[in-house]
């Protein structure tokens, strides 16, 4: 990656301590505009951590955190979120008793911490928006169906449409794949794709290989809370110590 470009998302000597349990040791990353980059790595090695810490869920007890060159450290959630940072979770988050397009529209509110807001209707630009992202996910005719009766796959394609909604510059995709049928793995792969080429960056935690060695540029894999390598997908998966560590010796 050239040294001038300036990272998006970038973190130095980053830790976070559970007790005396480093879930997260000195990691240093960074995810540069326009990358797709992967985050890999045994059960338990601190991805989800990491991710709680760059969305700013998780206080971190070491390092720095930057988006855009700024120090957001020490910022709250909602701050980074209206700075162009959306995420998804390892369990899909959507409200299951409501319909597809209210959550579509409940999310692009996110951005405005206050309840009276989050209850007023939304602009008739804000609805649009909804529908076109429906589309393009390939379930705008579900948008009238109510969240938890949607398949698991579904499900997944709807969270990643409520992180699309405030329209960020990065997203943080936890584990899109997990109970996803092959045929939906391969609509989110291609979405993921197209976003990418209209210019969103993503960084990916993904036990999927395959899906991670057909999208991402560059991966990052931890063990044990520390970064074991960095490299593009075909030198991860020849590094010995991570066929050692992920995927067994």
């Amino acid at each position: 990656m050239p040294s001038e470009r300036q990272p998006l998302l970038e973190g130095h000597t980053v830790s976070k301590y559970f007790g005396g349990l480093a879930a997260v040791n000195n990691v240093d990353f960074a995810v540069y505009p326009g990358e797709i980059v992967g985050l890999i790595g045994p059960n338990g090695s601190g991805k989800t951590t990491l991710f709680d810490c760059l969305s700013r869920l998780q206080k971190i007890d070491g390092g720095r955190i930057l988006f855009r060159g700024r120090d957001v450290t020490r910022a709250r959630p909602y701050q980074i979120a209206r700075m162009g940072l959306s995420r998804t979770f390892q369990s899909v988050r959507v409200y299951r008793k409501m319909s597809v397009f209210s959550n579509m529209l409940i999310s692009h509110q996110w951005r405005d911490t206050s309840l009276l807001r989050m209850l007023q209707p939304s602009p008739a630009g804000t609805a649009h928006r909804a529908h076109e992202l429906l589309e393009f996910l390939q379930i705008e005719r579900l948008a009238g169906e109510q969240a938890g009766r949607l398949s698991g796959g579904q499900r997944r394609l709807l969270e990643i449409g409520m992180a699309l909604m405030p329209n960020p510059d990065i997203l943080l995709l936890d584990e899109a794949t997990s109970g996803v049928n092959p045929t939906l793995i391969e609509t989110i792969k291609d979405r993921i794709r197209a976003l990418n080429e209209q210019g969103k960056t993503f960084l990916l935690i993904e036990h999927n290989i395959n899906f991670i060695a057909d999208l991402c540029s560059r991966v990052y894999v931890l063990n044990h809370g520390e970064k074991l390598a960095e490299g593009t997908p075909k030198e991860i998966l020849q590094n010995e110590a991570v066929i050692d560590a992920y995927f067994g010796a």
